[in-house]
């Protein structure tokens, strides 16, 4: 008799999910991280500004595997949903409301610049700015029309949009592929899909190795900001960092109601399931530091993998809800330092090339600059360079837009997922309430094997199955 095969596969008492000491925490040691930076960036200036290599190294250490990351994610999501309509109508659907929350958030933060005026009375003469401090800032990414951009997504080398990491062309490389493999036959091409699996778990076993030095990059980051630009810069844009940080607690309440109203997700329990993922984009100041984990925690919370990698990477260039706040309150506190006062002809005009030049920003350096100036120009409202007036406060915008994007792009998520008929909210009660070891960054693999019918290990065939549903809804 094999007593080892019998004690394997005897049940085992459930004692409810483990608890980890304290100090072992991510969440934990990422806050610890970012006080102890916030204190050396202030107390010691200098040594904070030159702790920056640490906070970029581990962003790099991210971006190495996001390309093929996300391309593994979206074609063995496509395989497992085997349904080339269904992959095209969750695209639709997530431009579409990814159109309507951008618009809305720009008609929100115009209404909150006209109702605070954080910029009358400052009376700022704009020959005083510098403009070589503004072609800075924007110098390395010319701004770009919306023909351009467009063509942009379309890579003329796959190999090169993997080098350059460029999400939105390997995206539309992934959708290719994924759609080739559900014309071709799953059957046909279940050895590559069974490699893909392979590979992705791999790539996730790699991110949980990173993941370990994520409260090293969350100091040296949080320590560059407050010793490069000072806790003092606070007081010079005291009205205008009021108005978008209240702009961005109203909105996230609206958040909180359209994730109950519509795909019933309690989003406060879905910020404490995924608050390491929030503490550290807040501590990095960039939520691509936790677009991997981000993704594999919306998929065990009920999201089809298909959804999850189309609406994701999408949603970092096409649904920057903070960023669009920030965009339209800064446009009126520009207008009003200037002392010009725009009226609803002009701010509509303005609202109309915003939503343009806020697509694609995510990544961009200076990208801010570059939409405010491309504005400021395209009106005519006030001089190019008097947007350099926002450098002292921009950085300190950043805690505010990282969590609206991040968390509006997580409601984005799910509602398209619950409007597709691919979001399972008995999976996600299940991950809120910390079964099926929502730690392990191999669940995402497991669970799309699964779905697929690819083979599994035995040792890892634990955890929740993501879309259990997903070969009924695709028929």
């Amino acid at each position: 008799m094999n007593l080892t095969a019998t004690a394997a596969s005897s049940p085992q008492p459930d004692n409810g999910p483990s608890r980890k000491t304290l100090y072992k925490s991510l969440f934990f040691q990422i806050l610890v991280a970012v006080l102890a930076g916030i204190l050396i960036g202030h107390f010691w200036p200098n040594m904070g500004a030159a702790l920056r290599p640490l906070g970029d190294g581990f962003i790099q250490l991210i971006k190495m595997i996001i390309a093929p990351l996300i391309f593994l994610v979206i074609v063995t999501g496509i395989a497992a949903v085997s349904d080339v309509k269904a992959v095209g109508r969750v695209g639709v659907k997530a431009l579409a409301y990814f159109t309507a929350a951008t618009l809305f958030a720009l008609v929100f933060g115009l209404v909150v610049g006209n109702l605070v005026q954080p910029g009358a009375g400052l009376d700022i003469d704009p020959a005083s700015l510098s403009q070589d401090a503004l072609n800075a800032k924007t110098a390395t990414a010319p701004p770009k029309d919306a023909g351009a951009f467009l063509l942009g997504i379309i890579p003329t080398s796959v190999v090169g949009a993997f080098a350059s990491n460029s999400l939105l062309q390997v995206l539309c490389f992934a959708v290719f592929f994924g759609a080739a493999i559900v014309v071709v036959g799953r059957d046909r091409c279940l050895p590559v899909i069974t490699l893909m699996e392979t590979v992705l778990e791999l790539f996730f076993k790699i991110m949980s190795w990173v993941m370990r030095v994520a409260p090293v990059g969350a100091f040296g980051a949080m320590a560059f900001i407050i010793g490069q630009y000072g806790l003092e810069s606070l007081g010079t844009y005291a009205l205008l960092i009021a108005a978008c940080y209240g702009a961005a607690l109203v909105f996230i309440a609206l958040l909180f109601v359209v994730a109950w109203v519509y795909p019933r997700v309690p989003l406060w329990q879905f910020i404490k399931y995924t608050r390491e993922e929030f503490l550290l984009a807040l501590g990095t100041a960039s939520t691509e530091s936790v677009l991997p984990r981000i993704m594999t925690k919306l998929t065990n919370a009920g999201c089809s993998r298909a959804t999850t990698g189309l609406v994701v990477p999408t949603g970092y260039s096409f649904n920057l809800d903070g960023a669009a706040l920030y965009l339209s309150i800064s446009l009126l506190f520009l207008a009003q330092a200037f002392g010009y006062n725009l009226d609803l002809g002009q701010q509509l005009a303005a609202l109309g090339v915003l939503m343009l030049t806020s697509k694609g920003m995510a990544g961009v350096p200076g990208s801010a600059f570059l939409a405010l100036s491309a504005t400021a120009g395209a009106l005519g409202i006030f001089p190019v360079a008097g947007v350099a007036l926002l450098l002292g406060a921009d950085r300190l915008m950043d805690s505010m837009r990282v969590v609206v994007n991040l968390l509006g792009n997580c409601v984005a998520t799910f509602v398209v997922a619950k409007w597709e008929g691919q979001f399972d909210r008995a999976a996600m009660l299940r991950a809120f309430a910390g079964e099926g070891s929502p730690e392990d960054d191999s669940t995402t693999a497991v669970a799309a094997g699964q779905a697929t019918g690819t083979q599994v290990p035995s040792g890892m065939a634990s955890g929740p199955v993501v879309e259990p549903s997903t070969a009924a809804t695709a028929q």
